[in-house]
């Protein structure tokens, strides 16, 4: 994987501390989230449940934005921890948006046991839809080569 040791500690570590800060008074299911920034930078996010259920965000989306909002959008890597046997992936809408900042992320998947098992986001998400799929369809339309 393309983390080194101490930036996969690191991730984690954020992600576990951010992790105390969830908001998940429904279903109890917390989740910390980090992500890193191909220039070193470290974003961190929390799963927030809000009583219209449909509009809660999850712990990676929070991180992703949060990263986003501060100029970072080349990303290269995600911690997710939750207290889970064995630690959960994102989910199908954070897998999406994790892949629109780089398909090939390594994802480092713990839990509060110590636990944590990298992966390719590509792997969890192969043949993903993403940006560059959007630009061939506008350049299309405004008659510019699909190339």
């Amino acid at each position: 994987m393309g983390l080194t040791p101490d930036q996969a500690a690191a991730l984690v570590q954020a992600a576990a501390d951010v992790r105390t800060r969830a908001h998940a008074p429904y279903s109890g299911f917390t989740v910390g989230a980090a992500v890193l920034s191909a220039d070193g930078r470290v974003f961190t996010g929390a799963n927030v449940e809000i009583s219209s259920y449909s509009h809660t965000c999850c712990a990676e989306r929070v991180a992703v934005f949060t990263a986003v909002s501060a100029g970072a959008t080349a990303l290269i890597g995600c911690a997710v921890v939750t207290d889970t046997q064995p630690p959960a992936p994102p989910c199908g809408a954070c897998r999406q948006v994790l892949s629109d900042f780089s398909h090939d992320m390594e994802l480092l998947l713990a839990n509060l046991h110590g636990q944590v098992d990298p992966v390719r986001l590509a792997d969890l998400l192969p043949r993903a839809f993403g940006p560059a799929e959007v630009l061939r369809k506008i350049r299309a339309r405004h008659g510019h080569d699909e190339g």
